[in-house]
């Protein structure tokens, strides 16, 4: 993946600019205080152990729940802060990857890929279905345009998935453990999947995972979070973080308890 990698960040405004998140259920608090930035074209990644809060941030990334304090900017514009009819302007431009792909298991893949074209754009019949297809073939399902999802592998549920979160040609991407429920050799054809969508299309991507091969091998930079601070402990490129970091926690996470960067 190395010869594949390149970090496309731009320089400028920043897509995405979080200050003084806190997030939670109800009143139940789960991360305090969150602030970073995203680079345009940058591969991003939140990371941590299970139970550390990486979801739920992302679900208040994009709205899906709303913050109990601070703010979320994507593009230079406010977003956790703005209106409703605002806020749904502003889903135009990114895409999100459920971790189980979130298909309509009643629909073909072909149509899966169209809601979001016939919910945002004008297009006609045709043109929204000649749109589908293009945009299954970009992720190498080009002639499984008319499968169901039951008739295909989780490996191939998840490249549907991210055809209907391209449809839009989005600026951000947002995926949800990518990885997840995947055997090692198509995780990696995701993450090069990945790589591609960014080195083709400039797009900025921010990956929810706790697996250390896609880590380090496609992660420009990470934070890391840990559910007893609350927040984020940490942030850098992973190999970085992973040699010079001083805090336990760090280390034990990204070498897995060896104290050495893994071979992967």
């Amino acid at each position: 993946m190395s010869d594949l990698k390149r970090n496309h960040a731009q320089t400028g405004d920043p897509a995405i600019e979080v200050s003084g998140l806190v997030c939670g259920y109800g009143e139940q608090t789960i991360l305090r205080d969150v602030t970073f930035n995203v680079a345009r074209g940058e591969i991003f990644f939140i990371v941590g152990g299970s139970g550390c809060g990486k979801s739920t941030l992302l679900r208040h990334l994009v709205g899906l729940n709303p913050p109990t304090a601070g703010s979320v900017r994507f593009l230079g514009a406010p977003f956790s802060e703005a209106d409703a009819g605002t806020r749904r302007a502003q889903l135009r431009h990114f895409g999100m990857l459920f971790q189980g792909g979130a298909l309509w298991s009643s629909l073909t893949l072909r149509q899966n890929v169209a809601l979001p074209l016939e919910e945002y754009t004008s297009l006609t019949s045709r043109e929204i279905e000649e749109l589908s297809a293009l945009k299954l073939g970009q992720v190498g399902l080009g002639g499984y345009e008319d499968y169901y999802p039951a008739e295909i592998s989780g490996g191939m549920k998840k490249r549907a998935g991210l055809a209907r979160a391209l449809a839009l040609d989005p600026e951000i991407l947002f995926f949800d453990e990518p990885s997840a429920g995947l055997d090692p050799v198509t995780s990696r054809k995701l993450d090069e999947l990945i790589v591609e969508i960014r080195a083709i299309f400039g797009t900025t991507i921010v990956v929810v995972s706790h697996e250390l091969a896609s880590i380090y091998d496609i992660a420009d930079r990470v934070i890391m979070l840990e559910k007893q601070a609350q927040g984020i402990i940490a942030e850098g490129a992973p190999r970085t973080l992973a040699t010079t970091s001083e805090d336990p926690r760090v280390k034990e996470f990204l070498t897995r308890g060896t104290g050495k960067v893994p071979i992967l």
